[in-house]
């Protein structure tokens, strides 16, 4: 069987001391095994990064940016065999993987932007014959760790950024799918960069608790579920490292009864059921205004989700996947059984979706929830599957108490046609990350993206201007050369 190892200081290597399965979710079969990392071998990865920061340091970011632009063809050139190993080991539809990667890129195009973002700031003249300038220096060795449901798209969140700012990085995917991010890893080496500026080690809890430990990790960027969120941040914080870790989300929509239902109920079936829910901004709670407005969403949902197509990834007429173990299919179906004995209505049930030839992978259908209530598993916790739960309020203000109310404060939208609403909305929600007849508010590349509340541990949101603040440190230089003889005696008032 194929075995999923390691990309150490530009080589392949493999730690099979410990070995878990990787399931393809379509089939419910064993595909391949991911070695995981011993404390030893992820030491090896940060030496190796180590090993490159000097030189890596000084090279001028154009040269740097100039090995991100091939790195962006190599991946345009790729994206079926990307698309394909994520279909592989994560189970989504090869038009939402195609969407991932593009993402991705993207953020990889901002970095190309190194020369630009890099040029602090200067002053001539601060005081007589002196000039003062900020440079954006990197911080060394830095890591990062990301979750199964982006396997491409958020690791290219993170170490384009970072490497073009001069750093070298230690990448711990996820590993249930971590063959994407391998051979990513591989094109950027293929497009000139030197060994040891990136390495990928895949592993469990050892493995990150040694990037969490080791003092020559200076940075951490995580993604993932709230309580492992806060965990790594904690940890990193207290062993004096810069930590940035997103966690988990409860994402609403408020429809206003004067939305248009139509275009609502489109955006929300994408929104709530792309890539199988497995999204942190995935719309997962819509709070209907009105028993009106409620009535015409549940109806106008369920006449919609009929039409819905849940199947393997390697047919693109599919809508949505498999989830991606059996265990989490088995959570997720918890829920939705949870919710039914708590009082709620389970108006579409996707408990029992099958898929013909495919009947031992992991998939649930989309399910709709109604009367769902504050207080309610269903509700406050966040699901990662095709579930909809749907909340009736009687005003706007009610519909914000509730978002503003919940723990995470991830993303949210309001569909109305009313602009006060909307800005009034905008305004005053406490959600880091809003969308105005968007679904799906995340940012562009050039923006950055995060939560509030339990969503984000840290100050500094991920990819965007945050990203350049986050993989450097500012570094002021006051500077004055006296004219030949010019002698001045001691000075004890602070200067001005």
């Amino acid at each position: 069987m194929n075995i999923i190892g390691h990309l150490i200081n530009g080589e392949n290597r493999e730690d099979s001391a410990r070995l878990q399965d990787i399931y393809n979710p379509s089939t419910g079969e064993v595909s391949k095994q991911v070695a995981l990392a011993s404390k030893e071998t992820v030491e090896e990865a940060i030496a190796a990064a180590e090993a490159a920061y000097p030189e890596w340091r000084n090279t001028p970011p154009a040269k740097r940016a100039r090995i991100m632009f091939r790195f962006k063809t190599l991946l345009e050139e790729n994206t079926e065999t990307i698309v394909r190993l994520i279909g592989e080991e994560h189970g989504k539809i090869s038009h939402d993987a195609a969407g991932e990667l593009q993402r991705g890129i993207e953020n990889l195009e901002y970095a190309c932007y190194a020369p630009e973002l890099l040029k602090g700031e200067h002053s001539k003249n601060v005081g007589p014959a002196i000039d003062s300038w900020s440079e954006m220096q990197p911080l060394g060795v830095v890591a990062g760790i990301t979750p199964f449901n982006f396997p491409a798209m958020v690791p290219l969140w993170m170490y384009p950024m970072a490497i073009v700012c001069g750093n070298c990085f230690v990448l711990k995917p996820s590993e249930r799918d971590p063959s994407s991010a391998l051979f990513i890893a591989s094109l950027l080496l293929e497009a000139g960069l030197p060994k040891g500026v990136l390495n990928v080690i895949n592993g469990d809890k050892e493995a990150v608790d040694t990037l969490l430990n080791d003092t020559r990790v200076q940075a951490i960027s995580f993604v993932g579920s709230t309580p492992i969120a806060e965990y790594v941040y904690t940890t990193a914080t207290k062993n004096g490292k810069r930590c940035q870790a997103r966690g988990g989300a409860k994402n609403h929509a408020i429809i206003m009864p004067d939305a248009d239902m139509e275009n609502a109920t489109e955006a929300l079936v994408g929104a709530a059921f792309g890539s199988s829910g497995e999204r942190c901004m995935a719309i997962s709670v819509a709070v209907a205004v009105g028993d009106e407005a409620a009535n015409s969403l549940v109806e106008g949902l369920k006449g919609r989700m009929k039409t819905l197509k849940v199947g393997a990834f390697t047919d693109s007429t599919n809508d949505f996947g498999p989830l991606i173990t059996k265990t989490h299919m088995e959570k997720v179906k918890a829920y939705i059984s949870g919710a039914a004995d708590e009082g709620a209505s389970i108006e579409v049930d996707g408990r029992n979706a099958t898929v013909d030839g495919y009947e031992n992978g992991f998939y649930v259908g989309g399910t709709l929830i109604d009367h769902a209530k504050p207080g309610m598993k269903c509700y406050e916790e966040e699901i990662f599957g095709p579930v909809l739960v749907i909340v009736r309020v009687n005003s706007m203000e009610d519909a914000m108490r509730l978002i503003d109310d919940h723990e995470y404060g991830n993303g949210t939208c309001i569909f109305t046609r009313d602009g006060e609403a909307a800005r009034y909305f905008s305004d005053n929600i406490k959600v880091g990350m809003v969308g105005i007849n968007v679904p799906l508010p995340v940012p562009v590349s050039y923006h950055s993206f995060g939560g509030w509340k339990r969503s984000l541990f840290g100050d500094l949101h991920a990819y965007g201007p945050d990203a350049v603040r986050f993989y450097t440190k500012r570094k002021t230089i006051t500077q004055r050369w006296p004219s030949a003889g010019v002698r001045e005696g001691a000075q004890f008032a602070f200067p001005s």
